[in-house]
């Protein structure tokens, strides 16, 4: 069954399973990739690795092999030069960054304490996201609320009642409050988040999709109505319930099926001992940030031309096999090829709306939201939200989650923006300079930041303050 998902370019994308596997590949790490290489590899014939003994008779079929690179934009010079390189990191063996505009980044090089993944769970992501969003601060407390009683498939099974009870006595808030916060982070990636219902969930899941899809419009009458009698009716009984032709029905039932009924689940905690190994490798080129993906980024996987030559001269039933298994293949090689592609280009917007931070550090990192990025490249914020959760850019900075070059916004007084974590390295900035006998407080560093032309609020500074655990200026007395 095909449908159609709409980008925010107004371009039809064909909802195969080969783009469900795709959406699936952006949104892992490069572990659960590797992972999900070797399982494919496994299971599949068609499939052999590219640097194996056979390597010389497979087939590259289905992939481009740059790598999302073109090879003609200077990412990546076929050759390492002293001269003008800012920086270029030593380690990389640049003879290797040929058109594909990859590089082989060690696994053992840099630190070690840096290379230790965080450990994301689905409450993470969603308040990172929460935190991104234009919203105030008692509809992020709101917000963070709601998150906290969401169950690990994603679901919300508390009622509003309930969360307004929770949020007191510092907040009181109706439930159409409540509710008017819930809708905003049913928006979240990933998509059906935060419902309430499986049928809300599917139906959270339908708005995405373009308004010709097959079947759209009774797939969503069936999620808002008899989707729990499905099972008992059955489609010809649904079909004699809703009045409609029996297969139309059938396209309607088939676009729910191909739904996610637990959404949360996409986003799995990673073991707190996997350690970092980054897709991208970001270098400073005559004063210009390039990026390309590392070499493990791109496939290792390639499809084994004896095999696919075989399909010629078995019989029906096993040239049938082996032509659904060479289909996988190239499905699988299509979506790695696509999931460099997003990630290269999210990471070059990211840097050259970030090059600040990458030259000066956190006080220099501007404000920055995912539907930033997204409509500068035309994608829907659920998408970029995939492509940079859990990945990792090795930078002269050290190796950085994708996250860290995203952060909300305050107003200052010249009418720019300062983000938030430009707020927090200045406050510890401050307090590092302080007079130990005589910590600033609270109070004194909002003054500080306020005659630097950031107005900022006392509690604000208590927060972000927390949030670095630096104790409080009766706790940081000392004798000098």
């Amino acid at each position: 069954m095909k449908t159609r998902l709409q980008t925010s370019l107004g371009q039809q994308l064909v909802l195969t399973p080969q783009l469900q596997q795709a959406i699936k590949l952006l949104q892992m790490s490069t572990t659960e990739l590797e992972l999900e290489i070797a399982q494919a590899v496994e299971s599949n014939p068609l499939l052999d690795w590219a640097d194996s003994s056979d390597s010389s008779s497979a087939s590259n079929e289905g992939s481009d092999g740059n790598d999302g690179n073109d090879g003609n934009d200077g990412d990546a010079p076929a050759e390492r030069t002293d001269a003008g390189d800012d920086w270029a990191p030593a380690e990389l063996d640049w003879s290797a960054a040929g058109s594909g505009g990859s590089f082989d980044d060690d696994d053992d090089t840099g630190s070690a304490a840096e290379r230790v993944a965080e450990t994301e769970t689905l409450a993470d992501h969603l308040l990172w996201q929460l935190h991104l969003s234009h919203l105030s601060s008692r509809d992020r407390s709101i917000g963070a609320a709601l998150i906290d009683a969401l169950d690990d498939d994603g679901y919300l099974r508390e009622p509003l009642a309930t969360i307004a009870e929770t949020l007191l006595p510092a907040i009181h808030a109706d439930e159409d409050e409540i509710l008017a916060v819930l809708h905003r982070i049913q928006r979240f990636d990933p998509v059906g988040v935060a419902a309430r219902t499986l049928g809300e969930c599917l139906l959270l899941q339908l708005d995405v999709l373009a308004g010709d899809t097959p079947g759209l419009v009774l797939a969503r009458q069936i999620a808002a109505g008899p989707l729990e009698r499905l099972p008992r009716s059955g489609v010809a009984g649904l079909a004699h319930e809703l009045k409609q032709p029996l297969d139309e029905v059938e396209t309607a039932v088939t676009l729910l099926r191909s739904l996610d009924p637990r959404p949360g689940t996409q986003i799995a905690p990673l073991s707190q001992d996997t350690y970092v190994v980054p897709d991208v490798v970001v270098w400073r080129q005559n004063g210009v940030w390039r990026a390309a993906l590392a070499a493990h980024a791109g496939p290792k996987v390639v499809i084994h031309r004896g095999y696919e030559q075989l399909i010629r001269r078995c019989g029906d039933a096993d040239a049938g096999y082996l032509r659904a298994q060479l289909q996988e293949a190239r499905w699988l090689l299509k979506g790695l090829q696509q999931r460099g592609e997003t990630l290269l280009r999210v990471v070059r917007s990211l840097i050259l709306q970030q090059a600040s931070f990458l030259e000066f550090g956190e006080q220099a990192l501007r404000p920055l939201t995912l539907r930033e990025i997204a409509t500068e490249l035309g994608l829907h914020e659920s998408t970029v939200s995939r492509a940079i959760a859990r990945k990792h850019v090795r930078t002269p900075r050290g190796t950085l989650p994708l996250r860290a070059f995203f952060a909300s916004g305050i107003d200052t007084e010249g009418g720019g923006e300062a983000s938030s974590t430009a707020i927090q390295a200045m406050i510890r900035r401050l307090i590092d300079d302080e007079n130990p006998r005589k910590p600033l407080s609270d109070a004194k560093l909002a003054d500080l930041l306020k005659s630097s032309g950031i107005p900022v609020a006392r509690r604000t500074v208590a927060k972000y303050r927390e949030a670095m655990n630096i104790s409080a200026s009766h706790e940081r007395v000392r004798i000098a």
